[in-house]
């Protein structure tokens, strides 16, 4: 499997990090944040190659981080999966009118996630910093006016 760069986001750290450590053996680099502010922030600045992202977040959900990152990075944007509590079918629904490519329920099955990103092709993705927003743009952040 090639080595991909992984952006892990929930507001769970336990979560967070034993997720992080199975993409780790299996080589991959990655990164985790606990909020949905923090996922903007780190996608500049990493330029991961996929985004694991929890929808129930504090401040901003997943599903408001996903609308922002479809829209700011168009092209160049990562892969991004929904890993999630909310699993009715309404909710997968949401989670693709947001922007997420795939959606898993937990609890979930890590091999089916493992052998998505095996298949994803998202290594291919541009790696190509993407454009750096205006702060201000940013949903969630105070406007000065």
């Amino acid at each position: 499997m090639q080595q991909l760069r992984v952006l892990v986001a929930d507001d769970d750290k336990d979560a967070v990090a034993s997720l992080m450590l199975l993409l780790q053996e299996e080589g991959h680099e990655v990164r985790g944040v606990y909020s949905g502010l923090a996922v903007l922030d780190k996608v500049r600045d990493f330029g991961p190659d996929v985004v694991l992202l929890d929808i129930g977040m504090p401040h901003i959900s997943g599903y408001e981080v996903a609308r922002a990152l479809r829209e700011r990075y168009a092209s160049a944007r990562p892969l991004l999966i929904a890993i999630t509590g909310h699993s009715k079918p309404t909710d997968r629904t949401l989670a693709q009118l947001a922007g997420f490519d795939h959606h898993f329920a937990k609890p979930y099955d890590p091999k089916a996630l493992l052998a998505l990103l095996r298949a994803s092709g998202a290594a291919t993705r541009s790696r190509a910093a993407p454009e750096t927003p205006d702060p201000a743009a940013l949903p969630g952040r105070p406007t000065s006016h």
